[in-house]
């Protein structure tokens, strides 16, 4: 499927075209690029997420595109914040919203979320609560398209899940539940992943909060309930990453969900 979004590209590109007409072409581009990348990543597919954000990167620059060029990198920061490489994470976040620059959008929102998540699970704890106090401002800036619920939007939903993973990162699982609540409450379609990883990070909020034998029960109740295809990628990243901070009986408990 690359060879023939990028042939075609390529194709398309190569023919004498209006200025405009090329920026679109690369746009769009970057777009579709972003999209499947975003697929993969979900999947658990970390190369070829990488190599479809690389490619959704270059055609955003080309476009010339600051919006679009800071929502893939935002994105893009999202793999290595859910498969274990927060300090990655976090210099493509602080790019993304360097791209983004002073403008509220929702692009530059995303950013400043995936940074504060990374920031928070890479120990810069400080560094991370400046993030949050970046995408809430931000937050309060935005309107129409930019927060709408669309791929390239940031509306509150998201917000919310971002907040509920920063706050989990960051201990504060006061905010973090409510966070979670929010979150599940403006969760109006049946989405399978997004629930699951709320109950992970509210899982992990149970561990933090002294009660390891609830957290690893309900990480695994929750896994053991998912479909067959959410039980890789994303949803089982998460998990792993309970796992790791569990000892005892609770280790083995949801260690023995996730064989």
């Amino acid at each position: 499927m690359k060879h023939i979004v990028l042939d075609e590209h390529r194709r398309r590109r190569g023919r004498p075209h209006p200025a405009r007409d090329r920026t679109e072409l690369a746009r769009t581009a970057a777009g579709i690029s972003g999209l499947v990348a975003i697929v993969q990543h979900d999947r658990g597919d970390q190369a070829d997420a990488h190599r479809w954000f690389a490619t959704a990167a270059r055609a955003a620059r080309e476009s010339g595109d600051r919006r679009m060029t800071a929502w893939v990198l935002g994105r893009h920061a999202m793999v290595g914040l859910n498969y274990g490489a927060p300090g990655q994470a976090a210099r493509i976040a602080a790019q993304a919203r360097r791209e983004a620059g002073t403008r509220p959008s929702g692009a530059a929102a995303l950013a400043a979320a995936v940074n504060a998540r990374a920031l928070a699970a890479g120990g810069d704890l400080p560094g991370a609560r400046r993030a949050v106090d970046d995408v809430r401002t931000l937050v309060e800036q935005l309107d129409g398209p930019e927060a709408a619920d669309t791929w390239f939007g940031y509306p509150p939903q998201k917000h919310e899940v971002h907040l509920s993973q920063a706050y989990t990162l960051l201990g504060d699982t006061r905010a973090a539940y409510r966070a979670q609540d929010d979150a599940l409450a403006l969760t109006v379609s049946p989405s399978v992943m997004t629930r699951a990883l709320i109950a992970m990070d509210t899982a992990a909020c149970l561990r933090v909060d002294g009660d390891p034998g609830e957290a690893a029960a309900m990480a695994a109740a929750v896994y053991d309930r998912l479909p067959p295809a959410y039980r890789s990628g994303l949803v089982h990243s998460r998990a792993r990453l309970l796992h790791q901070h569990l000892d005892g009986a609770p280790r083995w408990l949801l260690g023995d969900a996730l064989a």
